[in-house]
């Protein structure tokens, strides 16, 4: 009696024609497979298009929340009509108070998920995030002596000291801990201790500071949207946009970068090189998010893992991450300025509050996996 014929993989031998097309990997993960013509193809982790899509609507809703709520409620249709004829009794609330905030929240949400889930990917360690190689430590430290000594005449230049202040902070923790190539443990330990220096530099100008300047610097350290406009935004979308090619690039060299360093070396892959690329890109996103609302903390190390969560993937899924980090953000940008009123809590502060007890979690959790 003749056997019966081994059923072929979809996941190899998918079908030529063009068109969406159901695969499932060697591992039994769901995908779907795009072939807009013969030659080219587009593979997609479909839970991950679902929780995107999922993403997408919930940001949306925040958004519209967030332009309807506050001291003044504005329903959905003025704020539309706001928009759309940028004129109306309501223009000052939503068109130069609430919508430029919004873009920011989300834009900086976004880089700070981002910089988070690269960071999380090249250290293999889902505790750290771009505060702790010294990011927010150095934009926060090259801000406060900005103010305390007067250095900056004009407010619109923070942005650019306080990015200089972070490249040069992630700069200084790869230095001191390369050798002969980068370890993520070492280069992790070296970017708390740089913090905690930093952390120092900012508390001595603080108390040496005039009343004045001091608090504007605390009022900065905290992390908030509040006062932010379009022109905060556009360098951060310029960036963004920028980036695109890179994280494209970012997101196929996350799976190898995920074996361990010798088997990745003996494909072919350059580990150090990878690693580096990964980690400036990061860098270069963390710094330019600080630099438009200050640091706010915790929002680049609980995206990504929410997000991995949420996909069940096993790489951290950079678009999710981005996508989850501005849902965050503004919403707790929206719950800041309405849970008090007319008190407005700083966002930064905010967060902090909420990823604290997160973070004592997953400190818990590690563990107890132990």
């Amino acid at each position: 009696m003749a056997g019966r014929a081994p059923r072929r993989s979809r996941w190899l031998t998918p079908s030529r024609a063009p068109g969406w097309v159901a695969a499932k990997s060697p591992t039994n993960e769901p995908y779907l497979l795009f072939r807009p013509s013969p030659g080219t193809s587009l593979l997609l982790h479909r839970r991950s298009a679902l929780v995107a899509f999922g993403l997408l609507l919930m940001l949306c809703t925040v958004m519209v929340a967030s332009a309807c709520l506050g001291q003044t409620y504005v329903s959905p249709g003025e704020v539309w009509h706001t928009l759309r004829t940028g004129t109306g009794p309501h223009e000052l609330v939503v068109g130069e108070l609430r919508m430029p905030r919004i873009v920011v929240g989300a834009l900086v949400g976004a880089a700070l998920g981002l910089s988070g889930a690269l960071v999380q990917s090249v250290t293999r360690n889902p505790l750290a995030s771009p505060d702790v190689i010294g990011v927010g430590h150095g934009a926060a430290a090259a801000t406060v002596l900005a103010l305390a000594t007067g250095a900056v005449a004009s407010p619109g230049a923070l942005p650019l000291v306080s990015v200089s202040g972070g490249l040069a902070a992630a700069a200084l923790v790869y230095l001191l801990a390369w050798r002969h190539g980068m370890q993520p443990s070492r280069f992790v330990l070296t970017g708390v201790g740089i913090g905690v220096a930093l952390s120092a530099v900012v508390q001595l100008y603080l108390t040496d500071s005039e009343l004045e300047a001091a608090e504007q610097i605390k009022l900065w350290l905290t992390g908030s949207l509040n006062g932010r406009g379009y022109e905060q935004a556009e360098p951060l979308a310029v960036v963004l946009l920028v980036s695109v090619p890179a994280l494209v690039w970012a997101s196929r060299a996350l799976g190898p970068l995920g074996l361990d360093p010798d088997t990745a070396a003996g494909l072919g892959v350059p580990v150090d090189r990878v690693r580096l690329g990964l980690t400036g890109l990061g860098v270069v996103l963390a710094a330019v998010a600080t630099g438009a609302a200050g640091p706010i903390g915790f929002v680049a190390l609980t995206s990504p893992q929410l997000a991995r969560r949420l996909t069940r993937t096993a790489q951290l899924p950079l678009f999710n991450a981005a996508l989850t980090g501005a849902v965050l953000l503004v919403a707790a940008d929206l719950a800041a300025r309405t849970l008090l009123p007319p008190l407005e809590v700083p966002v930064g502060a905010l967060t902090s509050l909420v990823g604290g007890p997160y973070l004592l979690w997953l400190l818990g959790r590690r563990t107890a996996t132990r």
